[in-house]
C-alpha cells in the first residue's frame, strides 16, 4: 500500500490517497485501487485526514470498537408532542419573532415546568440529561433568572398580538381571574385578598383572556391579590384597545358585575354576555313578571334542558364629558336573558330539606354543631 497525492486542476486542492495494487484476472493487468484518506495543507505539507479515515483508525485502536461511541438514554414521546402543539399553534413561530434565540430556552423551561409540576428550576440539569427539548443543553439557575428578566412587556405583548390574531376573529373572547396564594414577602403584588377558598394567605391574581371555542390563552396579566374582578376591567378594556382584534365580543362572570363596568363596556361599544346576580331590583321586578308563565312549552329549550325567555329592556347608562366632566344619563338598549332550569331546582329543595332534617336531629339529640349554630336559629324556633 502507497500514498499517492493528486491536485484538482480546478480547486487546486490537493488530495491525497491511499493507493493497494491488485491482480485484475477478467483483464489480465495490475489495478490499483484508491481511497480518499484526506487532503494536503498547502503551508505546512502535512496530510488533513478526513473524518471516516479517523473513524477507522479509531476502530483499529480499539480492536474493532470505536472510541468515540456513546450511549445516552433519554425521553422522546412527551415533548415531541409539545414540540408539534407548538408548531401548529404558532407557538414556536411567535416566540422565535419575539424573543430571537432565546426561544429554544423559553420552550424548554415551559415543557420542564408542564412536565415535573411543582419541581424547581434548580434540578433542571438532571431532567435535561434525560429528556430531549428545544434547547438541547442545560439552563443553570442562574442563567434562567436572567432569561425571566430579559422579557421586556414590549415583546410579550408583541407575542400576543401575533397569538391572538391567529385565532379570534370568529371566537369570543372569556375573560376571568384567578387567584394563587403565596408566602413570598418579595413579590409586590402579593396581597391580602378574598379567594374562592378562603386561604389565610396573602395572594397574587392572575388575569386570563382566551378564546371560548379553542380554549386557548390570548393573553394574561398579573395583578394585586386585593383587586377585585370589578376593577381589572378597565385594564382589560385598555389591553383589548392595543391588540390587532376588530370585533370584541365578551363573556364576563357576575364576579364583574357592576354599573361602572357595564357604562364602560357600553362606551368603547363592546358586544358582551355577563351574568348578574337576580337580586338586583331591575332584575327581580322582571323575574317577577315572567315567573309565572316560565314553565310553558314555548320557553324551553330542549337542546339545553333549560326554559329560557329574553326582553328587551333598557339601562341607565351614564358618563361625565371629557372636558367639563358634566354628567350626562341616557337610556340605552339591553337584553335580558332569563334561564330556569326546573330539574337543578327541583334537585336543590330535596337537598335544602335533607340539610333541615339533619339540623332537626341534632337539635332533638341535643347533638348540636357549633358550626351550626347560625343556621339553627335561622331556620328554627328553639323554646
Amino acid at each position: 500500500m502507497s500514498i499517492v497525492h493528486l491536485k484538482h486542476k480546478k480547486s487546486g486542492v490537493t488530495y491525497v490517497y491511499e493507493s493497494e495494487s491488485y491482480w485484475d484476472k477478467e483483464k489480465a493487468q495490475a489495478r490499483n485501487k484508491r481511497v480518499c484518506i484526506g487532503k494536503l495543507d498547502p503551508q505546512s505539507g502535512e496530510i488533513l485526514y478526513n473524518r471516516r479515515y479517523k473513524e477507522q483508525q479509531a476502530v483499529k485502536k480499539g480492536a474493532g470498537r470505536p472510541l468515540s461511541l456513546e450511549y445516552k438514554r433519554r425521553f422522546y414521546g412527551a415533548t415531541y408532542l409539545f414540540d408539534q402543539i407548538a408548531k401548529n399553534l404558532g407557538i414556536e413561530d411567535d416566540l422565535h419573532a419575539c424573543f430571537a434565540e432565546q426561544y429554544k430556552q423559553l420552550l424548554s423551561t415551559a415543557y420542564y415546568l408542564i412536565l415535573e409540576d411543582s419541581t424547581p428550576l434548580s434540578r433542571f440539569k438532571r431532567w435535561s440529561a434525560s429528556h430531549q427539548h428545544p434547547h438541547n443543553q442545560d439552563i443553570p439557575s442562574q442563567r434562567s433568572s436572567e432569561l425571566f428578566a430579559s422579557i421586556t412587556e414590549d415583546a410579550k405583548q408583541r407575542f400576543f398580538n401575533l397569538q391572538s390574531s391567529r385565532r379570534v376573529e370568529e371566537e369570543y373572547l372569556a375573560y376571568d381571574t384567578t387567584s394563587i396564594s403565596s408566602y413570598s414577602e418579595t413579590i409586590k403584588q402579593v396581597k391580602y385578598g378574598v379567594n374562592k377558598d378562603h386561604d389565610p394567605l396573602a395572594q397574587i391574581n392572575l388575569a386570563l383572556l382566551l378564546g371560548q371555542s379553542s380554549r386557548l390563552p390570548v393573553s394574561y396579566r398579573k395583578l394585586p391579590g386585593n383587586m377585585s374582578d370589578v376593577s381589572t376591567v378597565k385594564k382589560l378594556l385598555s389591553d383589548l384597545e392595543s391588540m390587532p382584534i376588530k370585533k370584541v365580543k365578551l363573556v364576563l362572570d357576575r364576579g364583574f358585575y357592576s354599573q361602572k363596568n357595564v357604562n364602560d363596556l357600553y362606551a368603547h361599544h363592546y358586544k358582551f354576555l355577563m351574568a348578574s346576580k337576580i337580586s338586583l331590583k331591575w332584575i327581580k321586578s322582571h323575574i317577577e313578571t315572567i315567573q309565572p308563565h316560565m314553565v310553558t312549552r314555548k320557553n324551553y329549550s330542549a337542546n339545553h334542558g333549560l326554559y329560557m325567555h329574553s326582553v328587551t329592556t333598557t339601562w341607565d347608562y351614564s358618563y361625565n364629558k371629557p372636558r367639563t366632566q358634566e354628567l350626562i344619563s341616557e337610556k340605552r338598549r339591553i337584553y335580558l336573558h332569563i334561564y330556569y332550569n326546573d330539574q337543578r331546582a327541583t334537585d336543590e329543595k330535596v337537598r335544602f330539606n335533607l340539610y333541615l332534617d339533619r339540623l332537626e336531629e341534632e337539635l332533638l339529640g341535643n347533638k348540636r354543631d357549633a358550626r351550626h349554630e347560625k343556621a339553627y336559629q335561622r331556620y328554627f324556633a328553639i323554646t
